[in-house]
């Protein structure tokens, strides 16, 4: 997770009818002859190339305040699942909405024409990537009178302030339950605080109320960075929670938002030996699949935080991290860098994994599903 200054990353299940659904939008953009009721969810994903079924699971970014013409380039070709946005790439509201509104032209006319998600951090506070709303920070919602009602009004009020401008997902709330006031989390006013039960609380009211404007939330970290001393973009983060610890304290607020139909996860890069002693939170499936999908419930779209973080340093290249975080069960890697290049790579390592069987292909297609049924309902 990045700190304010830099960049940052930091569904509910969905009826099979509605998978379906999704599916014959691909079958019949492909050309698909026949009713929707005699097309099989695989016929539709058999139509996408694996650079297509690759480029569902990357979120890509650019620098600047015009998309690369690479970028445009494999939006329009469906390799591409999203974009995040950052302060570099925003000039003013208007400017956005145009650049926005093009790029999802671009993703209409395309081979996969569903909305392409569109990303930012907009959690209040000092993580603001759009001027305006949510203004408070956590804390100081977490030490407000009516905590729970400012929370539902945070929630709203980033929502509609993104909604304005077609952003479609905000990287937020933070769910995590600080320990000290050193903690990184807690210095940067970016946890509402270190009572587990308001956290839950309050994350839940945000999610609630954000989900309602039509803007999916992501709930981070997973499965918590509050006792962190230190961001895992800057150096790894190694977290000796006893397991009862971070399961009743740490994860405790997952439960919450997973109730309340949280659309994503973003999963931390900090190991956590008590689940799983040698592989970062996001590249372990003990942690993904059995912590927060087997033992929490949740169905919908794992996020990883940002490829390039130093926490990574040892888990070789910008393809071998998507690789191996894909592995691990998460959904779409985050690439945050500012280079389209980056993006390039990850989606070009999981397309080669994919046709070269390094990577489960039941597994594969069982997350660009989710991917796709998550595009399917966002506002076009």
């Amino acid at each position: 997770m990045r700190s304010p200054r830099r960049r940052t990353a930091g569904l509910r299940a969905l009826v099979p009818a509605t998978v379906i659904a999704v599916l014959v939008v691909l079958a019949a953009a492909a050309g698909a002859a026949g009713s929707s009721a005699s097309v099989a969810p695989e016929v539709a994903l058999a139509r996408l190339s694996p650079d297509q079924l690759a480029g569902q699971r990357v979120i890509y970014s650019y620098e600047g305040l015009t998309p690369p013409p690479a970028l445009v380039a494999l939006i329009r070709a469906g390799e591409a699942a999203g974009v995040i946005f950052f302060q570099d790439n925003i000039a003013s509201d208007a400017q956005l909405r145009r650049v926005i509104a093009g790029l999802q032209a671009d993703a209409r006319h395309s081979p996969v024409p569903l909305p392409l998600l569109t990303l930012t951090d907009q959690e209040g506070g000092a993580v603001r990537r759009l001027p305006g709303a949510p203004l408070p920070s956590e804390e100081q919602i977490g030490q407000s009178a009516g905590a729970t009602a400012a929370a539902q009004a945070a929630g709203r009020a980033a929502g509609l302030n993104l909604r304005d401008v077609g952003i479609n997902v905000n990287l937020a709330p933070v769910l995590d339950v600080y320990r000290q006031p050193l903690d990184f989390i807690a210095q940067q006013g970016r946890s509402y605080s270190r009572n587990t039960q308001t956290v839950a609380r309050l994350g839940g009211a945000f999610i609630t109320a954000q989900q309602r404007t039509g803007v999916a939330a992501t709930a981070k970290h997973f499965p918590g960075l509050g006792a962190a001393r230190q961001s895992t973009d800057t150096a790894s983060v190694r977290l000796a929670i006893p397991l009862a610890r971070l399961r009743s304290s740490d994860e405790q607020p997952y439960r919450t938002a997973v109730a309340a139909g949280v659309k994503l996860v973003m999963v931390s890069w900090a190991v956590y030996p008590a689940l799983d002693p040698t592989r970062p939170a996001g590249l372990s499936r003990t942690v993904i699949n059995g912590e927060l999908r087997t033992r929490l419930g949740f169905t919908g779209v794992t996020i990883s935080d940002a490829l390039a973080a130093a926490a990574l340093r040892g888990y070789g290249s910008t393809g071998r991290r998507a690789s191996l975080a894909a592995g691990a069960g998460i959904d779409l890697v985050l690439c945050a860098s500012g280079q389209v290049s980056e993006g390039q790579a990850a989606a070009s390592a999981l397309s080669q994994a994919l046709t070269r069987h390094a990577l489960n292909r039941t597994g594969f297609l069982r997350s660009v599903r989710r991917v796709l049924a998550l595009r399917q309902g966002m506002r076009p």
